[in-house]
């Protein structure tokens, strides 16, 4: 599956942003979904995930409460809202694939990445 990521950009703290990843190739029913960041310097790090119906979701409790991830599995695509951001939040953001069955919402040994998309959060 191919993954095309966008919705990054710069940003004041308090604000919000909408991250986008559109996916092609396999059906995109048949995969979990999921969000990574990586700051400068640091590993990246799990961020969302939702489940192949969008019935179950998880994420990292420094975005618990600010971000919600979700799916549209008819247009092929995942969207990450992210409110209050925080100068902490400036990463590069990626999204995800993985495989899996309906019932199971992974946070790491996704197989299939997008590109980054870049978020900045001025203070």
């Amino acid at each position: 599956v191919q993954l095309q990521a966008s919705g990054g950009g710069l940003v004041q703290a308090g604000g919000a942003l909408r991250l986008s990843c559109a996916a092609s190739g396999r059906p995109f029913k048949d995969y979990s979904m999921a969000w990574f960041r990586q700051a400068p310097g640091k590993e990246r790090e799990f961020v969302a995930a939702i489940s192949r119906t969008g019935s179950n979701t998880i994420y990292t409790d420094s975005v618990e409460g600010r971000a919600t991830i979700s799916r549209d599995n008819a247009k092929n695509t995942v969207a990450l809202q992210m409110n209050s951001l925080k100068p902490e939040d400036t990463a590069a953001y990626y999204c995800a694939a993985k495989r899996t069955i309906v019932t199971y919402l992974p946070r790491d040994g996704y197989d299939y990445w997008g590109q980054g998309t870049q978020v900045t959060v001025s203070s």
